[in-house]
């Protein structure tokens, strides 16, 4: 087995610590860093996304994997120059005004950084304007919102409707989720798109933008 294996198991055994006893092993041996991200931590992290979409894998374990490859990739990035780092886009993240819950939206946070995306994560109970302004500050090709509740869930529109109002819709992606949401209440809001759990963000991402 290669050590980039080694690497990818530790990952999804979620066990930080022998993560970066490979990744060191591997910079050792001279492997490519963009091989250890991608071939190693990032592999390992897309077989977490997999096990946890169909239920085989649960949210401590997820939170484990994700602690196990930030902390392998904390040892490659100085190696890499900052053009090379595989980046897809900017994605918003947040839980719409009203509403409280946080660890669906660290878990959509969690893949879509594995995946490749530059995620800024703008908090929970966010206010329409603070939405509207993140998209345009950080030229977010994707904005994904969240919502526990089904007395938040029309704050999704009126962010929508805010960013139409500004002119920027076009240049945006919006992308939505939570327990309450679902595809026809997607497509009653105007939104491009519904995952129903953290994994479908990713691909659904890709889909949207020709990943």
């Amino acid at each position: 087995m290669s050590v980039l294996e080694y690497i990818k198991n530790s990952v999804i055994a979620g066990d930080d610590e022998q993560v970066v006893k490979d990744v060191k092993m591997a910079i050792e041996m001279k492997e490519e860093p963009l091989a250890i991200i991608n071939d190693g931590l990032i592999s390992g992290m897309n077989v977490v996304g997999a096990r946890f979409k169909i239920g085989d894998m649960f949210i401590p374990e997820v939170l484990m994997a994700a602690q196990a490859m930030a902390a392998g990739v904390e040892l490659v990035q100085p190696l890499i120059a900052v053009g090379d780092m595989p980046n897809k886009g900017t994605i918003v993240l947040g839980t719409v005004k009203g509403d409280l819950h946080d660890i669906g939206k660290k878990l959509v946070a969690i893949m879509f950084s594995s995946n490749g995306y530059n995620v800024v994560d703008v908090g929970f109970d966010v206010p329409t304007e603070k939405f509207v302004e993140a998209v345009k500050k950080h030229k977010a090709k994707i904005l994904g919102m969240s919502a526990l509740l089904t007395t938040t869930m029309l704050e999704m529109k009126a962010v929508i409707d805010a960013l139409e109002a500004e002119g920027i819709r076009d240049g945006v992606k919006v992308i939505i989720g939570g327990a309450p949401v679902t595809k026809e209440f997607s497509e009653e809001i105007g939104a491009d798109g519904y995952a129903p759990d953290a994994g479908s963000g990713t691909e659904l991402a890709d889909l949207l933008l020709g990943s």
